[in-house]
């Protein structure tokens, strides 16, 4: 599957999951592992480029530490769409406060890569 495609079934994960709150664990899920894999593929795929070149080691290291950041948060959302799973009436604002924050690191990987991955 397209990289577009996936990032498009995210977005709507997303929208649908603010309507129905038995799709939000299967929208957090989805979205942390996506974002997960993505930062991964391009923290080993895609060296820096543009403004982190050329600046010195502050912007190169900037690029890596966004990533791994991004990973984490992947890994952290995945696992919070268990844990509101389990109890979806009392852990429905915390799945939800989690997918609304999850929407920048998605941006960060597509702005990161998106010029690469849609070629």
């Amino acid at each position: 599957m397209d990289f577009t495609a996936v990032l498009i079934k995210i977005v709507c994960f997303i929208s649908e999951a603010r309507r129905n709150v038995d799709k939000l664990p299967a929208a957090l899920i989805t979205s942390g592992i996506v974002q997960a894999a993505a930062a991964l593929a391009l923290a080993i795929f895609k060296s820096p480029a543009g403004i982190f070149v050329g600046h010195g080691k502050v912007p190169f290291y900037l690029y890596y530490g966004i990533l791994i950041a991004v990973i984490i948060f992947g890994i952290v959302e995945a696992y919070v769409g268990f844990h509101v799973s389990g109890n979806l009436t009392r852990r429905r604002a915390i799945g939800m406060t989690i997918l609304w924050i999850s929407i920048l690191p998605i941006i960060l990987v597509v702005g990161f890569g998106g010029f690469v991955i849609f070629k």
